[in-house]
């Protein structure tokens, strides 16, 4: 994969700004990345980028989180079992549109002459504004400021601050603010009724819908406040959206309105003089729901509205800061002395905190809210790439998230029935609890959701001490996921009893429906102990709520019993020929794919190759053994994590943005520090600088969270195994320090990590007890703690390559050799080389 430089931006356009993304420069042939860069969203609501006056645009969208349709799924071959009904987020009516026209001639960015210009998301504010000044045909100069945030503190709350002054003439100027159904048609300019999923094969994008969705309902205008409501066609589910207006200004004003199905119209025509300011302030509220009748969300709406006008515009943005102030002094990773790093660091960190923080309950989409890929839907990323965030910064909104898992509970066991298991089986990708995975061989066998979900819940129960939601939810969650993997499992007797795993896929998605996939296999035997433990624990603790799950669930002390034995028994494969961990049963039995010399127009594998193409070679979609030596690295010896990352590395194609998180921190963690760094660089910088060329579709969220892993985890060193905080740092060559903080049990650590020691101080709370380089050590509030350290681990130069993997034996003494499948249209020469993995230009993925 490629290896990009320190820094991918161009730096005229985007200036380093340690708290902003700047863009100093219109460029109109990257919209659809810059719409999703400057999205604004509360994990609720999400408004793209788009520019206000809505004339220029890829995907002019707003989203609104678990807002879906449903549609049937068509399978050629249909089969028992197959998910029969897909979900896609929908594109919610549009009310950040404001047009703006100065004496008749409309103000359209890309053809008009600029002056100045800037955009700024600021991630102090959590506000989005753009400045520009503009000069018209006829000479004049115009003034435009705009200002954007979804709220923080105010869930079904947005705000669009528009601002227009004509500087030196008197003008007629007319603002047109609007209301648009996009899902179903198009605007005057040919812009919306359309999916980003119609313009090629791209399965990550989201799927086009033929017919209209979006069905009215309620339209009407009052004292300025125009709203619009529906119901989805399909799912039945409701949205209202409201646009309240504050016109501030000296100049002559006067105003009507237009009102249809798909469009709410408020025009105010100003004859404005020189030098005065005309503020146009628009309020939106958006209220959706699964079964709530549209005229109820309406009322909703107004009250939402009626109460934000009591506390007035500038107490929004005022609270707008001191949410994101409170967010920053628990989550902010600094990194010293290297300014484009942090910026990159806190666009993330920002981005995490727009899909999360109002999330409430729902899930966390994918993309966020901030674009349709992937329709929307909730997978693993959640549980692994995002919670472990949430946990050490936010336990509220992890809770939260977890609460979502089990409030689907009821449909994950009637899903485990439909594939003859006991327990519960959580969709691999849903919105409204049910599977809507149509390829069943990279999704529904991706079991791994169960053991990973279960892994993210008593992360987060050992990291806040919450044992009261372990006891009424969380216990639910763990029991009937240990009882799928007990159904699922088998025993096999060969010296000894040994449980198996067939049939399922894990992380890696260019290898499915295996036998004993080595991170299925150590995630079960995870999720199996944490049952057992659970349970025991919560009988002596609180008998109580321990006969309330016996009574609700049906449990026996045979079947915990059956949990532990199958925990120990579990077959974790290894390889005494090779010293590694195999991927699978049958992985090593495979020849390699050539990935060093692979066109690049090839990448990735799976736009260019049948799934069957791609199933037979030794090639990684994503990290898969070395994902679980992050998560369960106490199962592993050094000696371990290094052969595999050594023979896994160079294997991994990084079609999958999930994949270069993991192989950062194991890299840290084996002594490839500038390799970790490279990495890092590659998921600080994936949608910044587009390295996967899919940035249009959303903000790739999970890589957002597996970067902060990165520098936690990774550079950090920072381990959880059992409630046991422990740190070993691993601060890259040439890095001054680090400063991050973790929330442990309601004490907040600040840690500051330098090369040659590692400060902790308790910010928050009574105090935290952690482990550093195997010494415990105990900080109570106002004692900070110096402790010294002696270097940040091994130091390994190079990087691993497919070269020395050939002509290594297998296990039955075949020689392994290394090529590339050739297509109709290619050379029908074989394709074999001996040289290191070159510098290539990352291809697009998750």
């Amino acid at each position: 994969m490629r290896r990009p430089i320190a820094d991918p931006l161009d730096r005229d356009r985007f200036p380093i700004d340690e708290w902003a993304l700047v863009e100093s420069e219109l460029s109109v042939p990257d919209l659809g990345r810059t719409e999703t860069l400057f999205s604004v969203g509360n994990g609720y609501i999400g408004l793209r980028g788009n520019f206000e006056e809505a004339r220029e645009g890829v995907m002019q969208g707003t989203f609104v989180n678990g807002f879906h349709e449903t549609w049937p799924i068509r399978h050629a071959e249909d089969a028992f079992g197959f998910a029969h009904v897909g979900q896609t987020i929908v594109n919610a009516p549009d009310a950040k549109v404001i047009r703006v026209y100065v004496d008749d001639v409309p103000f359209k960015i890309s053809e008009a002459e600029l002056l100045s210009y800037e955009r700024r998301l600021d991630f102090v504010s959590g506000v989005l504004t753009r400045d520009l000044e503009w000069r018209t045909p006829s000479g004049r100069r115009v003034q435009i400021t705009s200002r954007r945030f979804a709220s923080f503190t105010d869930r079904h709350l947005a705000v669009v601050d528009y601002e227009v002054t004509v500087l030196d003439a008197d003008a007629s100027v007319v603002l047109s603010s609007q209301v648009i159904n996009r899902q179903d048609r198009k605007d005057e300019y040919g812009i919306g009724g359309e999916t980003l999923g119609d313009d090629g094969f791209d399965p990550r994008k989201a799927e086009s819908f033929t017919d209209r969705v979006l069905q009215p309902r309620l339209k009407r205008n009052s004292g300025g406040r125009s709203l619009l409501g529906y119901r989805c066609t399909n799912s039945r589910m409701t949205i209202a959206v409201a646009a309240d207006h504050v016109v501030e200004t000296d100049n002559e004003i006067t105003q009507s309105y237009i009102l249809e199905d798909d469009l709410a119209k408020q025009e105010y025509r100003v004859q404005a003089k020189a030098g005065v300011p005309i503020r146009l302030t628009k309020l939106l509220s958006y209220h959706t729901s699964y079964a709530v009748p549209v005229r109820e969300l309406a009322d909703r709406c107004d009250r939402t509205l009626d109460r934000v006008r009591e506390r007035g515009v500038a107490q929004l943005f005022d609270d707008q800061r001191l949410w994101l102030d409170d967010f920053w002094s628990r989550a902010d990773v600094e990194v010293f002395g290297r300014a484009s790093e942090q910026q990159a660091v806190r666009w993330n960190l920002f981005q995490l905190a727009q899909a999360t923080a109002r999330a409430d309950g729902l899930g966390i989409p994918a993309k966020g809210v901030t674009g349709s890929g992937y329709g929307g839907h909730y997978f693993w990323d959640m549980e692994i790439y995002v919670l472990p965030f949430l946990t050490y910064t936010n336990p509220t909104a992890a809770r939260n998230a977890l609460r979502f898992r089990h409030s689907i509970l009821d449909d994950a066991r009637a899903r485990a029935g439909e594939l003859s298991q006991r327990g519960a089986l959580f969709p691999w990708r849903t919105i409204n609890g049910q599977e809507s995975s149509a390829y069943y061989a990279a999704g529904t066998a991706q079991y791994h959701i169960d053991a990973d979900i279960s892994f993210a819940l008593v992360q987060y129960v050992n990291a806040s001490g919450d044992e009261a939601f372990l006891d009424s939810e969380g216990i639910d969650i763990l029991i009937e996921t240990a009882r799928m993997w007990a159904d699922l499992g088998f025993w096999r007797y060969n010296g000894g009893e040994i449980f198996h795993i067939h049939g399922v896929t894990g992380p890696d998605e260019y290898t499915t429906v295996v036998n004993d996939n080595l991170y299925t296999n150590v995630m079960a035997r995870c999720n199996l102990r944490a049952a057992v433990r659970s349970v025991k624990a919560m009988k002596e603790r609180d008998p109580s709520a321990y006969r309330s799950a016996v009574n609700r669930l049906g449990l026996t002390d045979d079947e915990v019993a059956e949990w532990a034995r199958a925990a120990e028994a579990m077959h974790v494969p290894y390889d005494d020929s090779l010293g590694i961990n195999p991927q699978d049963a049958q992985f090593l039995e495979k020849e390699l794919w050539d990935l060093p010399n692979t066109p690049l127009d090839k990448l990735p594998l799976l736009l260019h190759y049948h799934p069957l193409v791609i199933y037979r070679f030794q090639v990684l979609k994503q990290a898969d053994v070395v994902l679980a030596l992050v998560l369960q690295g106490d199962e592993f010896s050094p000696e371990q994590k290094l052969a595999d990352f050594e023979y896994y590395d160079p294997l991994t194609t990084g079609d999958s943005t999930l994949s270069a998180v993991a192989q950062s921190i194991i890299a840290a963690e084996v002594g490839y520090s500038q390799l970790a760094v490279d990495y890092f660089l590659d998921a600080a910088f994936v949608d910044l600088a587009d390295l996967h060329n899919n940035a249009v579709d959303g903000v790739h969220v999970a890589s957002t969270g597996g970067l902060w892993a990165a520098l936690v985890w990774g550079f950090g060193g920072v381990r959880d195994y059992l409630g046991v905080v422990s740190m070993d740092p691993r601060l890259p060559s040439g890095w001054e320090g680090l400063r991050y903080r973790l929330t442990v049990k309601g004490s907040r650590l600040r840690v500051e990590l330098r090369r040659e020691s590692v400060q902790l101080r308790v910010e928050e709370g009574d105090g935290v007890e952690v482990t550093v380089r195997g010494d415990k050590v105990f900080v109570r509030p106002g004692e900070p703690r110096l402790i010294p350290l002696d270097g940040q681990g091994p130091i390994r130069h190079g990087t691993p390559s497919t070269s020395a993997l050939k002509g290594e034996l297998r296990p039955d003494g075949s020689v392994m050799t290394a090529s590339i499948p050739t297509l109709a249209a290619d050379d029908p020469t074989p394709t074999t080389g001996t040289s290191p993995i070159p510098v290539i230009q990352l291809p697009p993925g998750n």
